[in-house]
């Protein structure tokens, strides 16, 4: 065997005797298993577990996957309108989009589903379960659905249509304040910002104070981040660096259009009212704002251009880059990690608020049930020194789930989550508060997290 392939970048020669085991392991499979075994799935499972080991976010992508990625980041795909993730082998359901099918049939956040069609979902990939309730438009699936707090469980049979996922929602809340919310970074998201701006200046042309809530925004596109950012802030200043082992891994974005633009249509800011460069702000965050909510809330917070008030965010700091394997396959590899304009890591950690507020009256009931990065099985660490495991940690979710279970036992219109944006969202009021100088309930238990240490 002749292997002459170097590594990308760094011209290593490929390790040729752990390559001939690779070769001898494919070889016995394809002689000894119990069945015949498909060629092409071997390699692609062999590929996808390679990429797998390595963090949470490095992900090889077949065909529909890739399609799917696409669609992901466009705004735009045909399924149910779920976001979901992974608890104890199940698929959660973190929220349905407003106005999709899946939000329509009454699906709610903390939903389990334990069915897809007829495929149990246990042990099923988070990647396996998305490919099954996407399809063609006006199909239908079945969703068997386990709901904790009323202990029961029952099928939902919903029609597959495209969802055009809204990102950015915003209003006057009252005359001189408002608030504008993004639920995610996409293609669409700064378009759809620059026209929600418009919007809410054309409705009160003297905003005197303005909340950017990044609660739960699980990030997305880093040139949407960017121009988000340089909405706010000064012309040419830092908004984030990256740093990695590829030369091009190794990067300064600054406000400016050079940085986010896309290859028409000049700068989306250039509509923005120039007020928009001075109001007071408050940037709402919790531990849901992940990687380009992160991004958006050191760089404000950096540059002292807003309040960074909440809980700590996610700690999602690294950089993920999608390299084509053809025309429908790749891969999304880690590349490098996220630093603020000070230099502080985002990784493992995340953005420490400048006030912490609660997430209601009653404290933070159910913040520790929520993943965070450093919770994540081999996160990345974030390369600047040690890190420490924080015991409290697993007490506070088992505290938080005994609460969730008591809460579950109170009829629900006592129980229901105020939705974002409305009079009864604390953390809302509380920021309004900060911006007209009242006083403000700062939290009374929650303080900086530290990094936990990693596990091997």
């Amino acid at each position: 065997m002749s292997l002459q392939t170097v590594a990308r970048g760094a011209m290593t020669p490929l390790p040729l005797e752990e390559i001939q085991q690779l070769s001898a392991v494919f070889g016995l499979v394809k002689t000894d298993y119990v069945e015949p075994v498909d060629d092409k799935k071997l390699i692609t499972d062999a590929i996808s577990g390679m990429v797998a080991s390595l963090d949470p976010h490095s992900q090889y992508f077949d065909k529909k996957s890739f399609k799917e990625f696409r669609e992901g980041t466009s705004g735009r795909f045909v399924g149910v309108g779920i976001e979901i993730t992974q608890e104890d082998g199940l698929i959660k359901v973190v929220s349905p989009i407003e106005g999709s099918p899946a939000f329509r049939a009454g699906l709610k956040p903390n939903d389990l589903i334990t069915q897809i069609d007829e495929t149990a979902v246990k042990g099923l990939a988070l990647n396996d379960a998305v490919k099954r309730m996407r399809g063609e438009p006006n199909t239908k699936v079945t969703l068997t659905i386990f709901r904790k707090d009323e202990s029961r469980t029952f099928p939902v049979t919903i029609t597959r249509e495209e969802i055009k996922t809204q990102s950015v929602k915003g209003k006057v809340i009252e005359p001189g304040y408002a608030w504008i919310r993004l639920s995610q970074f996409q293609e669409r998201t700064v378009d759809d910002f620059v026209r929600k701006i418009e919007e809410i200046y054309k409705q009160d042309p003297n905003v005197k104070g303005l909340v950017l809530d990044l609660r739960n925004d699980p990030g997305g596109l880093l040139d949407a981040a960017v121009a988000i950012s340089a909405a706010f802030l000064p012309e040419n200043v830092t908004v984030v660096t990256t740093n990695g082992q590829l030369a091009e891994s190794k990067s300064t974005y600054k406000a400016a259009p050079e940085y986010y633009q896309r290859r028409s249509g000049g700068d989306p800011l250039r509509r923005l009212p120039a007020a928009i460069k001075s109001v007071p702000m408050v940037v709402l965050v919790n531990e849901g704002s992940a990687s380009a909510s992160e991004i958006v809330a050191g760089a404000l917070q950096d540059h002292k251009r807003a309040t960074i008030m909440g809980s700590q965010t996610f700690g999602k700091g690294s950089v993920q880059t999608v390299r084509p394997l053809g025309p429908d396959t790749g891969i999304k590899l880690t590349t490098a990690r996220y630093y603020t304009p000070s230099g502080k890591s985002i990784q493992a950690k995340g953005i420490v608020p400048d006030v912490m507020i609660d997430e209601s009256e009653e404290g933070n009931v159910f913040a520790a049930l929520r993943m965070r990065e450093a919770d994540l099985d081999k996160h990345l660490g974030s390369g600047q020194g040690e890190e420490k495991k924080d015991a409290a940690r697993e007490k506070a979710r088992e505290e938080a789930r005994k609460r969730l279970e008591e809460e579950a036992k109170k009829p629900a219109a006592d129980r229901k989550a105020p939705e974002f944006g409305t009079d009864k969202d604390f953390q809302l009021v509380q920021a309004l508060n900060q911006l007209k100088g009242r006083p403000v309930l700062v939290s009374k238990t929650l303080t900086e997290r530290k990094e936990e240490k990693k596990e091997n």
